[in-house]
């Protein structure tokens, strides 16, 4: 493939190609590039042949062979169904940028005899529509812009008709690619990233495709993958972590009959499952179709501009027929019918909200709908889960108590030397607490033996060497305890999940692991109280001591610890009876119902796919600050609206009032009402300051 580099800075170049790119080259073309190594984004324009990559500097020279070395006839026959290009259709600029080139192009290229004729064929459309409204005895918006368009063509002012179906379609294109967008955007955000699986048929292994696998299927998964489907354990033990669909920070055991769920991760072991649920399918279409009902998911704004729009038609009309009945005068009651509401409110309005909808997609972040962004805006109480949320939902060895006389430094040596051999969540805390503190741990032990849920045996100088559960400790291996020492681990229960050392007969060591707060969580809590946020609170299932200190650390105005789903949801409810609007942040399948109770639901992109479901907002990125963002990008729409609603009822009312005392021409007034709609539209494309 021919190409050349016209524009470079570090880690960003643009290639100049001679090709306009058929739709599957384009594909294909994208779909490499994307998956090529050191590209961290790839935009490509199928018109100019222009290929935009932000890479790792790096790889450049490999980047660039790839290019030249690249056949664009392999890609005639590309197919991928899941490929994910969200500029494929082009963004809202383009959409404007297109539209008014057409414009240009049909005043300027065309003959006036053509453009007459193509006018007129146009009008039809709009004209039915009105003359539909009017039959379902419905005085709307449409019937307005029928009449006005149908009036300037009974005047033979065919350049006015021709300007208002302009923006009227123009609207028509925003919305739907506004749809376009969410659509990608949502199927993008619960993607597995997993291509294919072994499925087991007739005792043979074999390769299928993940969009092939259908219910009944036996899927087979081994340590370290994605668990790629719904289903059913039917054979193998393993550990689970499903920290992003229930919240729980440490893995679960997984036997014969246990449910599993897709984007969970196997840890450890290996496993049979019967897929109950074909991939994807019923999750991503059910939230399809959730954002498909746009009334639902309209801004409040949006929904107030249309009926705000119909609800000024009948008071035209009115309008029209007075300054005729006054006048006498068909040119001043025309003023009435020529400047219009309806185009800059159902324009403009929505542009806003998609423009604060898409500057919040560049944080990573999915709204389903204009309306949650504006709730948000008005929101003053938050209410936060713990687990995954303001913690990293990832195990850390937070401190190490021995018996026996044992050295904790020595502990944990010996707990990491064993542990290696078999990385789990749990294990690597382990080891990684080891090497920060510069351990070396040597091999020091025989052959150790992993029992999957349980824990680790072997041996040290000829004696026994266990590390474990409670369970695996103290009733399998039966290693003795006291009173004294059943006392103190019953204390470090409260507030720790415990890893167990034994050697020899005896416990030696009690290892704490926590789920350390988010490096971001402080900041974003005293950002968000900056905001005027009265209200932060953390509702948690975890024990007290745990939720006690994050809840101090965070400075939080309220906490409750051991809370079960059901109360998550009444205190919201408590909450919103009492006047407040309330936002709630969770992930897990246990604050689903909060969520859904709360005025804006905000799941954490890790989270369980259910909570993912029912939220309005999802956080794409691990970043709790993009909160902070989101709350800024909302209320920044909240004031852009404000302003719009002021300035184009005045304008056009003013515009109206000089039509009808004849200081302005008909022709003039539907020029500037035209000019000004297209004004707010581009103003309202410009990004929100944060």
């Amino acid at each position: 493939m021919k190409a050349r580099i016209a524009h470079r800075i570090r880690g960003r170049a643009r290639f100049k190609t001679p090709y306009s790119f058929t739709k599957n080259e384009y594909r294909g073309l994208s779909f490499n590039l994307q998956n090529l190594k050191g590209v961290n984004s790839c935009k490509i324009s199928p018109l100019s042949g222009n290929i935009v990559l932000e890479y790792d500097e790096r790889e450049l020279p490999n980047i660039c062979s790839f290019i030249l070395n690249f056949n664009l006839n392999d890609l005639k026959d590309f197919e991928n169904e899941d490929l994910y290009l969200p500029d494929e259709d082009g963004g809202i600029f383009e959409i404007i940028r297109d539209s008014f080139y057409g414009r240009l192009a049909f005043l300027l290229l065309l003959p006036l005899p053509l453009r007459n004729l193509i006018t007129l064929g146009k009008s039809l459309k709009f004209i039915k529509r009105g003359l539909a409204s009017l039959m379902a005895k419905d005085l709307s918006v449409e019937v307005l812009d029928g009449t006005a368009i149908a009036i300037s063509l009974a005047t033979n002012e065919l350049s006015t008709a021709s300007s208002i179906m302009f923006l009227l379609n123009l609207g028509e294109k925003l919305e739907d690619w506004t749809l376009k967008k969410s659509k990608r955007d949502l199927a993008h955000s619960l993607e597995l990233n997993v291509d294919k699986v072994f499925v087991l048929e007739n005792g043979k292994k074999i390769l299928k495709a993940l969009k092939e696998v259908c219910e009944g299927d036996v899927v087979e998964v081994e340590t370290g993958s994605v668990i790629p489907v719904d289903g059913e354990v039917l054979e193998g033990i393993g550990m689970v972590n499903q920290a992003s669909f229930t919240g729980e920070s440490l893995a679960v055991p997984k036997n014969p009959g246990k449910s599993v769920f897709a984007g969970t991760v196997l840890e450890e072991g290996n496993l049979h499952i019967l897929t109950r649920k074909k991939y994807n399918e019923s999750r991503i279409n059910h939230i399809i179709d959730l954002i498909e009902d746009s009334e639902k998911n309209k801004a409040l704004a949006q929904k107030k501009a249309e009926s705000t729009a119909d609800a000024l038609v009948k008071f035209s009309f009115i309008g029209a027929g007075l300054a005729f009945l006054l006048t006498g005068s068909f040119i001043r009651a025309k003023a009435f019918l020529m400047v219009d509401y309806s185009c800059a409110l159902k324009l403009t309005i929505p542009i806003a909200v998609m423009s604060g909808m898409s500057q919040a997609s560049d944080y990573d972040i999915l709204v389903k709908g204009g309306k949650f962004m504006e709730n948000l805006a008005e929101s003053d109480t938050i209410v936060f889960d713990k687990t995954g949320t303001l913690t990293k939902s990832q195990p850390k060895v937070e401190d190490i108590i021995t018996f026996e006389g044992f050295d904790k430094n020595e502990a944990l040596r010996i707990a990491a030397c064993l542990e290696e051999h078999f990385p789990h969540s749990i294990a690597n805390a382990v080891v990684e607490a080891a090497k920060k503190k510069g351990l070396v741990h040597e091999e020091m032990h025989t052959e150790p033996k992993y029992i999957v849920a349980h824990g680790i045996s072997s041996s040290i100088d000829g004696k026994p060497a266990l590390i474990g559960s409670y369970h695996f400790i103290f009733e399998d291996k039966k290693v003795p305890i006291d009173r004294e020492k059943e006392k103190i681990i019953n204390d470090l229960k409260k507030t720790h999940s415990l890893l167990y050392l034994a050697i020899d007969s005896k416990l030696i060591a009690v290892i704490c692991i926590d789920d350390p707060l988010r490096d971001d969580a402080k900041e974003t809590i005293d950002e968000l109280r900056n905001l005027g946020f009265k209200k932060i609170v953390m509702l948690t299932g975890d024990a007290e001591n745990s939720a006690a200190h994050v809840a101090k650390e965070l400075n939080l105005d309220y906490y409750k610890s051991q809370v079960l789903p059901e109360e998550k949801a009444s205190y919201i409810m408590d909450l919103k009876n009492k006047g407040y609007k309330i936002v709630m942040i969770g992930d897990g399948i246990n604050d689903s119902v909060a969520l859904s109770n709360a005025h804006v639901g905000i799941s954490m992109q890790k989270g369980a796919d259910i909570a993912k479901e029912i939220s309005d907002i999802t956080i794409g990125g691990d970043d709790l600050k993009s909160l902070v963002y989101l709350v800024r990008i909302s209320r920044g729409l909240k004031e852009r609206i404000k302003i719009d609603y002021r300035q184009i009822i005045s304008f056009n009312s003013a515009l109206i009032l000089l039509g009808f005392l004849g200081i302005l021409s008909n022709t003039s007034s539907a020029f500037l009402h035209n000019s000004s709609t297209v004004l707010s539209a581009m103003k309202n494309m410009q990004k929100y300051k944060i």
